[in-house]
């Protein structure tokens, strides 16, 4: 199926006058900036430590350049993918980002509404405000994020209900079992789940509820307090892996691998998938950019599915990934602005011009489908 991108620019164009929305990733963080209060904006933005990583994953894109092919006769492009039997219109899903009610009221709810009318899933968040159940009412397409908690029973309700609601994989993240040191957060003492802010998935849980004393209604602070209470693992061991494989029958994927080394233990426990993450440079100060990671694991792992995110903020970026061995990449803090500046909107109006963005550079660097690419369409500039 082809998607114009010419479409879309041209629009805007014809139009003659300056559009309503954002244009570019930048453009959404600057207008996202001037509408959160500090805490939220930082929170969403921030990085771990001087934030190096952060920085990192974005300067390992201009360490690529792609290589454009003339007179190719490719008129008709296809920019979708499939992973794991689900399917996007575009190379891309949107990565598990938690509490999106601190950028706006709609939440979760908003991005899944966009999902629903692009086509491009989502993966939601253990950290959501809005509950597995609701956004799969949605109809988005969707993959559920698992928190590994320290306590098992917790998970299992969770894998459950997403099973249940017809999520079509399980995401389970390796790199979080514990917060990371995030100076914009210490400096506002800012962590919105004290206020009930993404703790959605546990306050709908029949498992997690049945430890309260009382409702969260009754008493949010120690409602909270609990929630927050599960979330340090650091006990956690692959071997957990092979219990995880027995509860469901989903498609598993790990989420913050960076070494070939551990993407081949994930593999001998059972996963169908990997993310080569570092969770947008909010875990370790100082880690590898995730596209330096993509390419050692794509080495050493040929045949494995492979997703990668962090850094990712226009076509090119996403086109550079794809051809370094990623089967799709996930878009994490750009729909986050989106929707701290329109609401589902917003979310839309970024998928629409992302997906046209890439149709066009993908057009004009003369190819015929992502899927094609591969790393002859690009050169390395050290």
């Amino acid at each position: 199926m082809s998607f114009s991108g010419s479409m879309i620019q041209n629009a805007i164009y014809i139009a003659q006058q300056p559009p309503e929305w954002p244009v570019t990733a930048e453009d959404w963080e600057r207008a996202a900036e001037a509408k959160l209060e500090e805490g939220a904006y930082g929170y969403i933005a921030g990085g771990a430590g001087a934030e190096s990583t952060l920085r990192a994953n974005l300067d390992a894109f201009e360490r690529w350049r792609i290589r454009p092919r003339m007179l190719a006769g490719n008129a008709q492009r296809d920019i979708s993918v499939e992973v794991l039997g689900t399917r996007s219109p575009a190379p891309f899903l949107l990565a598990p980002l938690g509490v999106l009610s601190i950028a706006h009221d709609e939440g979760e709810i908003g991005v899944a509404q966009a999902a629903a009318s692009s086509g491009v899933p989502m993966l939601l968040s253990s950290a959501a405000t809005h509950s597995i159940e609701e956004i799969a009412a949605t109809d988005a397409p969707r993959w559920f994020q698992l928190y590994w908690v320290n306590d098992r029973e917790i998970c299992e309700s969770f894998v459950r209900r997403a099973e249940a609601a017809g999520y079509g994989a399980i995401v389970v993240t390796l790199d979080t079992l514990t917060i990371g040191w995030r100076p914009r957060d210490l400096r506002l003492a800012y962590l919105p789940f004290i206020k009930g802010e993404g703790c959605g998935q546990y306050f709908s849980d029949p498992v997690f509820l049945a430890k309260l004393d009382k409702s969260p209604e009754e008493d949010l602070l120690t409602a909270a307090a609990t929630m927050l209470a599960t979330f340090p693992n650091l006990g956690l061991t692959w071997g957990d892996l092979d219990w995880l494989r027995d509860q469901t029958t989903l498609p598993i994927l790990v989420k913050g691998v960076l070494t070939a080394e551990d993407a081949e233990r994930a593999l001998d426990h059972g996963v169908d998938g990997l993310i080569v993450s570092n969770h947008g440079g909010r875990q370790v100060d100082g880690a590898v950019a995730t596209l330096d990671a993509l390419v050692e694991v794509r080495d050493a792992l040929p045949d494995a599915v492979v997703l990668m995110d962090g850094g990712i903020r226009c076509a090119a970026d996403v086109l550079k990934a794809v051809a370094l061995g990623a089967d799709a990449v996930l878009l994490g803090r750009p729909y986050a602005y989106a929707l701290a500046v329109g609401g589902r909107r917003g979310v839309e109006e970024l998928i629409q011009n992302l997906m046209a963005e890439i149709d066009l550079t993908l057009a004009l660097a003369g190819g015929h489908s992502v899927r094609e690419l591969d790393r002859t369409w690009l050169s390395r500039v050290d």
